[in-house]
């Protein structure tokens, strides 16, 4: 999936890249490498770009346009980069949407048509150098400025004038104006051709100067615009990529099995999400008019880095053959290189975002949802305007009940709800302020036993679980076998044990119905669990233990529920680096698990695990947070004093940017699954982009203490961000390992080969 996410958008990406396949093979492209007379003119598709509205996809429809917005310019242009499509097509919709932004009504009747509808070709040329100076009703040019994409063909230029020492304006000059006052130059991109503006005393009519227009706004259409062609770069530089990792043999094996190359290439991937991400919500900044400049600026800072760092890895993958001049890596290396080239220093993106956030800018992103959410949104309303007005006790027994803590599960346990309504209530509770029970693993747990439990199973803990009244821990990991968990050791034996009333642990009771007393048929589990969270506090415990050992790997594996007060149940808690006692190591002595205890089928529970674990991934890849955040960093940069600092407003307004796209994964997530499609591989992206975003920004702030970071101290921030710090280390591990996430994302998302099995 591309830059858009609505069935429309995916048909009017698959409608260009049709198109492209058809008209832009690697002959033509390569044609226009060969000979510089073929890369400065049109190209012979032109008139079918025309023809199917491509050319202006984003203008009124009174001018020939097909009446749309930026966004689905951004789609189109997306495809039609990569194709590395020859010719002015992203010169001369860019010129054609700041032409659009102008309050000039006699430049828009006079040009948008003819840009619309193919007859003139047109660039943008946004490097200064051009004077102007005012003569009665017209403005005389001269200067020099370039480089101009794609100027040399263009029979429309628009371009940035100082007008008598003074304001900059922008204005449309004619090429045939110029004559000699435009030239080729020598540009990296050996697809789309460079050219220096050299006015001679132009006089340019005062129509054709663009009121209205300012460097920021016309800087912000081509983030949108030269970024959503860095998306199409980095698509094909992933897919190519990826495509010789899947059949390119070394050592008796294809390369995308090793985990060098495969990790590169989920790199990749992840990059090209976020630079999606970024391109599509400042698309939309641009149409709706706000917060375009943060918007605009996190795409201008994403979108071309992830292009040369895509085309860069494309290269590395390929190795010696990357290299050459007849692969095609190169080309899209140089374009990557051109338009963040074109775009400007990152640095002063970077600085103006970091401007923005410390003072106090957000850009908070809610789905756009259906006409069919708002009866369904006066419904739920009102119906936590009732849960609001409960006492606590109360009102957290209703929404248990209620299935409002998990909403996404099957009645009586959820409300069955539709990814719209999960929307809907998440949105009305955060708005009333009501948070529902705090329940930890919990939360991992109730999945698996909804989908797997048995109806006496679910019973008895699925509502005292949902109220928050079992502290649950997941004896899932071994010394032995943490992110390879089906490697685990832990063996349960068929058994008969002795349970007696009352066995449960302190759950007010919940935990110990439906025991009775007596012997009982069950199994005897042994084995040692480490990395177990709260299992010093735990009431229950859901563990994996191996059933059948002579059964394959993933199967021979069953589910059970633990009582941690059992006889035979050792919990020793582990220091973390920070000194607290978090994890735990567990020791199971012949402990014994009735019947009544067991999730999902004997041998099956590595399907129940999945479960759990992919709740988890989801949970931590939303909510995790043992490192700082943003917001935090920004109040830190403001108490050191620091907000001015040049070199710390680069940094900041990095974070910053990774923050926002962040929170667009997320975003973009929810719109897949309301839309219908399965978003659950992106949990994987979702979590390692934020867990290591947040140690990034931990990092960055312990690095602004100076020598105070070498101190602890007792309250304050060296104490704070010490300790967060240290904290910090546990986010690309718990939940799955970086390299294990990176894995999962190649294998999944990119179908690359799967790691050998041992001994294989």
């Amino acid at each position: 999936m591309g830059i858009g996410l609505i069935e429309e958008h995916e048909e009017l990406a698959a409608t260009v890249r049709r198109f492209t396949a058809r008209h832009v093979p690697r002959t033509v492209v390569r044609a226009a490498v060969a000979d510089e007379g073929v890369r400065e003119s049109r190209p012979a598709f032109w008139p079918e770009l025309a023809e199917q509205g491509l050319l202006g996809l984003h203008l009124p429809e009174k001018y020939g346009g097909q009446g749309f917005s930026v966004l689905e310019l951004a789609v189109a242009v997306e495809e039609m980069g990569r194709a590395l499509a020859p010719g002015p097509y992203v010169p001369t919709v860019l010129a054609s949407a700041v032409v659009a932004a102008a309050d000039a009504p006699r430049a828009h009747e006079e040009l948008l048509g003819g840009l619309a509808q193919g007859a003139r070709t047109g660039a943008v040329c946004l490097a200064a150098g051009l004077t102007g100076r005012r003569d009665g009703g017209t403005l005389v040019v001269g200067g020099v400025a370039g480089p101009v994409p794609g100027g040399l063909p263009a029979d429309v230029l628009v371009v940035p004038v100082a007008v008598d020492g003074g304001a900059e304006e922008w204005v449309v000059l004619y090429r045939r104006e110029l004559g000699e006052g435009i030239e080729a130059m020598d540009g990296v991109d050996a697809v789309r051709g460079m050219a220096r503006v050299a006015p001679r005393g132009v006089v340019v009519p005062e129509h054709r100067v663009l009121t209205g227009l300012t460097r920021s706004g016309v800087l912000a259409l081509a983030a949108v615009i030269l970024g959503a062609e860095a998306c199409g770069v980095a698509g094909w530089a992933v897919d190519a990529a990826a495509s010789y990792a899947r059949c390119r043999e070394q050592f008796g094996r294809p390369i995308g099995q090793f985990q060098g190359v495969k990790h590169k290439c989920a790199r990749m991937l992840i990059e090209l999400e976020k630079a999606r991400a970024a391109v599509w919500d400042a698309a939309q900044a641009v149409t709706g008019g706000d917060q375009v400049p943060y918007a605009t600026g996190v795409a201008a800072v994403v979108a071309p880095d992830a292009a040369v760092a895509c085309a860069e890895d494309c290269i590395q993958v390929h190795g010696g053959i990357g290299y050459t001049f007849e692969h095609d890596a190169h080309l899209y290396y140089r374009r990557a290189l051109t338009l963040r080239a074109v775009l400007g220093r990152a640095a002063g993106w970077r600085a103006s975002i970091a401007g923005l956030a410390l003072a106090g800018t957000t850009r908070d992103r809610e789905p756009d949802l259906p006409p069919e959410a708002e009866p369904l949104r006066q419904e739920i309303r009102a119906r936590v305007a009732e849960l609001a007005a409960l006492e606590e006790r109360e009102r957290v027994a209703e929404l248990a009940a209620g299935g409002w803590v998990q909403p996404h599960l099957p009645r009586p346990w959820g409300r069955a709800a539709s990814p719209l309504e999960q929307v809907v209530i998440h949105q009305e509770l955060r708005a009333a302020a009501l948070q529902g029970p705090r329940l930890g693993i919990g939360a991992w747990v109730v999945p698996s036993l909804a989908a797997y439990g048995t109806p006496e199973q679910q019973e008895r803990f699925l509502p005292a679980t949902l109220r928050g009244e079992i502290v649950w821990c997941q004896l899932f990991s071994e010394p032995g076998a943490g992110s390879d968990l089906a490697g685990l050791r832990t063996r349960a034996e068929r058994a008969e044990g002795v349970v007696g009333r009352g066995h449960g642990g302190g759950t007010g009771g919940v935990a110990g119905r439906g025991y009775g007393g007596g012997a009982q048929t069950g199994w005897r589990v042994s084995g040692q669990k480490i990395w177990t969270s709260l299992a010093q506090y735990a009431q229950w415990g859901i563990c994996v233990a191996r059933t059948d050992p002579d059964a394959p790997k993933r199967e021979g594996i069953t589910y059970f529920l633990i009582d941690m007060a059992s006889p035979g149940v050792e919990v020793r808690p582990l220091r973390d680096l920070t000194g607290e006692e978090v994890f735990n190591e567990v020791f199971l002595d012949e402990v014994f698990v009735p019947d009544s205890l067991v999730v999902g089928p004997v041998n099956a529970g590595w399907q129940v695990a999945r479960v759990t674990l992919t709740a988890e991934r989801v949970n931590l890849s939303t909510g995790w947070q043992l490192g700082a955040d943003v917001p935090r960093l920004l109040e830190l940069v403001g108490e050191l004093g620091l907000a001015e600092d040049p070199v710390v407003r680069d940094g900041v307004g990095g974070l910053v940017a990774d923050a926002h796209v962040f929170a667009l994964l997320g975003l973009r997530a929810t719109l897949k699954r309301l839309s219908g499609v399965d978003a659950g591989a992106t949990a994987n992206v979702s979590k390692l982009v934020g867990m290591e975003h947040g140690q990034r920004v931990t990092e960055y702030g312990f690095g602004l203490l100076d020598a105070e970071g070498a101190l602890t101290g007792r309250g304050g921030a060296r104490a704070e961000w010490a300790r967060l710090l240290l904290a910090s280390r546990a986010m690309t591990i718990g939940g799955g390992t970086t390299e294990v996430n990176l894995n999962v994302i190649a294998e999944r998302l990119l179908g690359l080969p799967r790691d050998p099995e041992p001994g294989r």
